[in-house]
């Protein structure tokens, strides 16, 4: 009986131990890039991962590479979802969290260094009047800000000599659980700040009392407000509040090449009375993006260069006869007005329509889309989850990868450019056995686009 004491004793101390060397930051996986044609365009579609790994890419708001452009950061089940990183060249993949981290992943612009959010782990409370309390959900926690350095990891990682998580992570500060943090954050280009979504009751303490709340919009019981923004100095772990406003807020992001600039949408579900706004890290000039028609359902927005943000004009319903023919939506997302890829200039606020799916073809209308650096191309994918390119400049628009256009996928492509506008990560299921499992692909934009010369090209 002794002996299989300790017989249990040793296969569970050996269970202990493989669980932390698998759930260690640093840890390598093996390549799995392939090189493979996209079945109707023939572009040449580099996958970074090709198992079924419970991958999927960071959202098309945020940066995607490091800022060497040399790794792409992505989640992953890999790892009992932890973030992971994967060489573009080598194909070699790090995991580079170690204690899990809620929502968004933030790369830095200028240095080798990701921000995410982690709840605090509360101690377990005992007795039975914390059980029925603390319920399901279980006890809310502050949430901390951390920082991971990239580089040492990378480092570390290939001459195998790992070290303890907090050799690479460092905590930037506590925001207090009384802000109700929610997981979108989005990080200054300074590296000095961080912003993030705050609840309704910390926000309808700053909300003006004149300010009347919205109420839901749409089927889906969304966009009721109050809702706020708040911020951290990375540096000190002070914590701002920054806006309130009267309706639910959803994507948060910031300007990557200006300062300050913060980017938000109302979030419906759907289509939201007004889409896109914009507010400046101080609190000043809370104001729409665009100034969203009742007819126009407007999607998916991203800052694309230093002074633009483009977005969806979907067209993914059949015309009616008038407002009381459309169901709690209202009359919106049909054919009947301009649809299709929208940019918006933020100083003149001037929009333009860079291009749409063509009329009668299956993919039916753009979805979710994004805009090369250097001003010369827009990217879109499609109700057949396939990826269009369009020429800014002359105005053509092309089918750049089919991907088999597999609409049972876990989440739509979300594709985004890289920094030096000659290719788009994405995320789809082309080579998934169940169709529905995703993996990390680059797709390059095409060498006789690259090579198009104009008498007066588009400088954004």
């Amino acid at each position: 009986m002794k002996r299989q004491s300790i017989l249990f004793c040793c296969v569970m101390m050996n269970v202990f131990i493989s669980t932390i060397v698998s759930a260690q930051i640093g840890r390598r996986f093996p390549s799995e890039k392939k090189i493979v044609s996209d079945p109707v365009t023939g572009v040449p579609l580099t996958f970074l991962t090709s198992t079924p790994g419970g991958d999927s890419k960071i959202y098309q708001t945020h940066r995607q590479w490091t800022c060497d452009g040399k790794w792409v950061i992505f989640r992953s089940n890999r790892a009992g979802g932890e973030a992971m990183a994967v060489n573009e060249e080598t194909g070699e993949m790090v995991q580079v969290t170690e204690s899990g981290y809620s929502g968004m992943l933030c790369l830095a612009e200028h240095s080798m260094n990701l921000y995410f959010l982690r709840r605090q782990r509360l101690p377990v409370r005992e007795g039975a009047d914390a059980s029925r309390s603390e319920g399901r959900r279980g006890r809310s926690a502050p949430a901390q800000i951390i920082r991971v350095d990239l580089e040492k990891l990378f480092s570390d990682s290939a001459m195998g000599d790992l070290k303890d998580a907090d050799a690479y992570e460092h905590i930037c500060g506590t925001i207090p659980v009384e802000m109700g943090t929610g997981g979108d954050m989005a990080l200054d280009p300074t590296e000095e700040l961080a912003y993030f979504r705050v609840g309704r009751e910390q926000a309808a303490k700053h909300l003006p009392a004149d300010v009347e709340l919205s109420a839901s919009f749409g089927p889906r019981g969304m966009g009721a407000g109050p809702a706020g923004l708040a911020g951290m100095n990375l540096k000190t772990g002070e914590v701002k509040f920054i806006v309130a406003v009267p309706f639910q807020i959803g994507h948060v992001q910031t300007n990557p090449w200006v300062a300050g600039e913060i980017f938000f949408c109302w979030e419906t579900g759907g289509k939201a009375p007004t889409r896109m706004w914009t507010v400046k890290s101080d609190g000043t000039d809370l104001r729409p993006v665009y100034p969203e028609a009742p007819y126009e359902w407007i999607t998916h927005e991203a800052v694309i260069t230093r002074d633009e943000v483009a977005f969806a004009i979907v067209c993914h319903r059949r015309p009616g006869t008038g407002v009381d023919s459309f169901d709690d939506w209202g009359p919106s997302g049909t054919g009947e007005h301009p649809t299709g890829v929208g940019i918006v200039n933020l100083r003149t606020r001037e929009m333009r329509i860079a291009g749409q799916v063509p009329i009668g073809d299956p993919g039916r209308s753009v979805w979710h889309v994004h805009g090369s650096p250097d001003g010369r191309w827009a990217v879109a994918d499609d109700f057949q989850y396939r990826l269009w390119i369009c020429d800014r400049t002359s105005g053509e628009m092309a089918l750049l990868a089919d991907l088999g256009h597999k609409t049972t996928a876990g989440d739509h492509i979300h594709p985004t450019f890289s920094a030096d506008s000659t290719r788009v990560e994405i995320q789809t299921a082309m080579l998934s056995e169940d169709n529905r499992s995703l993996n990390i692909c680059i797709v390059p934009v095409p060498e006789s686009w690259l090579s198009h010369a104009y008498s007066s090209r588009f400088v954004p």
